[in-house]
């Protein structure tokens, strides 16, 4: 009777302290994240193996293999940083410090430029300075009789543009957040001290707002040095790589060895500045900017140089939000860049095979590849936003209702880590660890559950993210008195937290429905041809030359993610009413 009482003790204490669930979701976590990871690592020591390491670090390849490429990752990451902090800092600062007219609009707009892939508006770029160096179609200005430079139709140049217009978002959000914690009464003091606004925004603001940009600086970094769209648009032709375009080559080309090599620097460049704005950020919090005082914000008056300043903010959310967007459209219709807004023609997207008109390919609605590839490619999105909506929710729920202790410590490393890892090289880990059979597993690449199981975990902290979210709504009483009747996690997950935060949940799933359905870092190394992925396929396309193709089918891409967003952005107003304040 001792022994019966003692064992169901022991059974009430472990099923109390979720060790069950932990170390479930621990196993899951191992072989989606830290397996493929370790794989690559292994993958690069093997006997065959060990030498692509001197062949990448310290051979007569190296410079074109490792140093130039490292040196215009460099160039990109610090580039970027710089301009979006420059950019999104300005942006903020007019938006939440100053009385510029039609403050909301802007600060709307200067939110949508991550929301159109990086590829769209390199495509856009191309449709417009993109010159005869590499041959085939010629862009709009050089339509006009215009000469375009090779230093801003290729290269370093236009690349950096691209990237700085796609990530200055994330630097203004971020230092948007911080700061509108600024305390006005600090302001006003100083104001009423006379202290000049040069040295109210030296003094006051920026030291409040530093960790927000050195936070805007890595995450804009860590996305530059990852991306391979816009590098390999407008680099690759001319030659130009960076680590994220020759592990892609290498890859390609059947070197896997050296690319893994590629991918494990590309990983550590990447997490070593992450690491480092994260330590900045951490060492800086003895900042005390929200009081118990109420106060109405205050706002520089900019007076006669208002309508300037707006001006100049409005100049840089239309070139980086609408005018990507007309271009890609135009050019859809066009037959050909150079003549982008005249004799248009639906044809690219609905007509018939035409011998005469782009190799016989037929429009985007008749074409069974595209629709295959679109089908597809909704499909990835839908799979993946449910199982990563599942599994994050599921993360999350451990971590907050048995968050303590080593196995909740790896947990939440583990379900963080892919935000370290740049796409290509996750997805370069997932070819590592599945391109061959595993025991009883056959081989998973060029299949469609590779694509949603690699999508689910690159995508699990935005997940893990809605989660806690999500958990934090739901009061854990509800959930102990269901455990203890005696229901199961299942049953009250589905019986409890799930109803009570579908609209929640359901924004959250939106949100990794859109970052899939417009990747294509990740999925551009494990696209085959029985699996076609629309963003695959447009930079296919525009890599041989059918631009109207290329961007019809981004338009397609950008009408599914913007829907799906501000669907998303309706759910959360609705499942979180204080956003609307």
């Amino acid at each position: 009777m001792t022994h019966a009482l003692s064992l169901k003790a022991a059974s009430q204490r472990w099923a109390s302290g979720g060790l069950a669930l932990k170390l479930a979701v621990l196993l899951a976590l191992g072989v989606l994240v830290a397996a493929p990871l370790l794989r690559i690592f292994l993958e690069t020591l093997g006997p065959d193996a060990i030498a692509a390491w001197t062949d990448v670090t310290a051979s007569r390849l190296s410079r074109n293999l490792l140093w130039l490429p490292l040196a215009n990752t460099m160039i990109l990451g610090f580039g970027v940083a710089a301009g979006c902090v420059l950019i999104g800092g300005y942006l903020a600062w007019l938006v939440v410090m100053t009385d510029i007219p039609f403050r909301r609009t802007i600060g709307l707009m200067a939110t949508l430029p991550f929301m159109i892939p990086s590829f769209a508006t390199a495509l856009a770029w191309g449709s417009l300075f993109r010159n005869s160096r590499v041959g085939g179609q010629v862009g709009f200005l050089e339509g006009l009789g215009l000469a375009v430079p090779d230093w801003l139709a290729w290269g370093i140049v236009p690349t950096l543009i691209v990237l700085i217009a796609h990530y200055y978002s994330l630097a203004f959000t971020v230092i948007a957040a911080a700061l509108a914690t600024v305390n006005s009464d600090l302001v006003e003091a100083a104001q009423i001290a006379g202290a000049k606004r040069g040295r109210i925004l030296m003094g006051i603001i920026l030291p409040v707002a530093l960790p927000a940009i050195v936070a805007g600086a890595s995450l804009t970094f860590a996305g530059a040095v990852s991306n391979f769209a816009a590098p390999a648009l407008l680099g690759l032709p001319v030659r130009m790589q960076t680590l994220a375009t020759r592990l892609f080559g290498l890859i390609e080309v059947g070197q896997t060895a050296r690319g893994y090599v590629i991918a494990i620097l590309l990983i550590a460049v990447s997490a070593l500045f992450l690491w480092f704005g994260n330590k900045v950020i951490s060492g800086r919090r003895s900042y005390a900017t929200i009081t118990g005082k109420g106060g109405r914000a205050k706002r520089f008056e900019l007076a006669g140089a208002r309508l300037p300043l707006f001006a100049v903010a409005l100049a840089i959310c239309v070139l980086t939000t609408i005018v990507p967007v007309l271009i890609l459209i135009a050019s859809s219709m066009a037959p050909s860049s150079s003549a982008l807004f005249s004799n248009w023609t639906l044809h690219y997207w609905f007509g018939a095979s035409d011998p005469a008109i782009a190799q016989g390919q037929a429009g985007v609605w008749h074409n069974p590849f595209i629709l295959s590839a679109t089908s597809l490619t909704v499909g990835l999105g839908v799979t993946v936003a449910v199982t990563g909506t599942a599994l994050g929710l599921i993360v999350a729920f451990v971590l907050a209702r048995h968050g303590r202790g080593p196995l909740a410590g790896a947990i939440n490393q583990l379900s963080f880590l892919p935000l370290l890892v740049p796409g290509i090289a996750f997805g370069a880990a997932y070819i590592a660890l599945f391109g061959a059979p595993i025991g009883p597993l056959p081989a998973l690449y060029g299949t469609f559950p590779l694509l949603v199981i690699a999508g689910t975990a690159y995508l699990l902290p935005f997940a893990v993210q809605t989660g806690r979210a999500v958990i934090q709504q739901v009061s854990g009483d509800l959930d102990e008195s269901a455990r203890l009747t005696g229901a199961g996690f299942f049953r009250r997950m589905g019986a409890i937290t799930v109803p009570l935060a579908i609209r929640g949940l359901a924004a959250g799933a939106l949100i990794v429905f859109v970052k899939i359905m417009r990747d294509l870092s990740l999925v551009v190394l494990l696209f085959t041809p029985t699996t076609p992925l629309l963003a695959v396929l447009a930079y296919r396309y525009a890599s041989e030359g059918f631009t109207q193709f290329a961007n019809a089918i981004t338009v397609v891409i950008l009408v599914i993610s913007i829907a799906a967003t501000l669907l998303a952005n309706r759910l959360q107003a609705k499942s979180q009413p204080w956003l609307k304040s």
